[in-house]
């Protein structure tokens, strides 16, 4: 048995004794190390210090925020990284078909399928599914927390309500690879590695986790009656059928805009900006993983 290493979010391991005694199961008497995320690093350390611990499996327990955190870490080390989903969102597991129970996403952490996919940098981040500029962004900070807990992503409703209202259109300029740039008057832009969010809706239904590339989508509605096209052609899998979206792929997108908007990565609101860069690093992280 590979040594294992075991990160958890404290926050969202709502029986950490039951957590410990379903993972011993699997672990043929070989007790795991386990490292709790705290406020101040919510898993990068973490999962660093067991690397450097001499883990050759690192089990991440907790929500997109710490799958990212320790993702990045793992980046590049060649030590395999698996996952107990126990966060609102879980985008990586739901793409990758990582089963969102206990039991069964251990069954998969344990088992022997795995994939090597891309990691999407920045200057200083590293993450695993989608970074936002603008409108998306701004739908992650007007979620409230709170609710998330209770109902789930429906919270993202009153969220996207918000931040409809609160989210002005700006000109984005996008540059990806040695393409000439291009400016689009738009409410926001995604850089992706995968391409499905939550309840099965797909933003960029090319996005492949292991294909060396990153996936961009301009979301630009003009007008009220936009709107609803755009959403139409989102739930038929083909959002940049319209002028409302444009989907692009590379490996290198440089963002600009001339106001501060808002950020996010992986689901986690993470401030403002003028300017975002973001390249893929390709085959960097071991994942063990089901069929997606």
């Amino acid at each position: 048995m590979s040594r294992i290493a075991a990160v958890f979010n404290p926050v969202k391991v709502a029986d950490l004794a039951e957590l410990k005694a379903a993972v011993a199961e699997r672990c043929d008497g070989t007790e795991p190390d386990w490292y709790s995320t705290t406020e101040d690093d919510p898993g990068a350390g973490q999962a660093a210090a067991a690397v450097e611990a001499g883990a050759e499996l690192v089990l991440v327990c907790g929500g997109d925020g710490t799958v990212a955190a320790c993702a990045g870490a793992l980046a590049g080390t060649g030590v395999a990284m698996a996952m107990v989903p126990l966060g609102t969102g879980n985008l990586l597991a739901r793409n990758l078909g990582i089963p969102l129970e206990v039991p069964e996403a251990l069954d998969v952490a344990f088992g022997p399928a795995e994939r090597v996919i891309d990691v999407l940098e920045t200057a200083d981040q590293r993450f695993v599914v989608m970074a936002g500029l603008g409108f998306d962004a701004a739908l992650m900070r007007d979620t409230d927390e709170g609710l998330k807990d209770r109902i789930g992503w429906l919270a993202y409703v009153g969220g996207m309500a918000k931040a409809l209202r609160r989210t002005p259109r700006a000109r984005f300029t996008v540059t990806i690879d040695d393409d000439p740039p291009r400016t689009s008057k738009a409410i926001g832009v995604l850089v992706g590695n995968v391409g499905q969010l939550q309840a099965g809706i797909t933003l960029m239904p090319d996005a492949s986790p292991d294909d060396g590339q990153l996936d961009v989508l301009v979301l630009a509605p003009r007008t009220a009656r936009d709107w609803p096209a755009l959403v139409w052609r989102i739930l038929r899998r083909r959002p940049d059928s319209g002028r409302q979206a444009d989907i692009r792929r590379g490996k290198v997108v440089h963002i600009c805009a001339p106001v501060e908007v808002p950020v996010e990565f992986d689901g986690d609101f993470r401030g403002a900006t003028t300017e975002l860069r973001v390249e893929v690093l390709p085959s960097a992280l071991v994942l063990r993983c089901g069929q997606p």
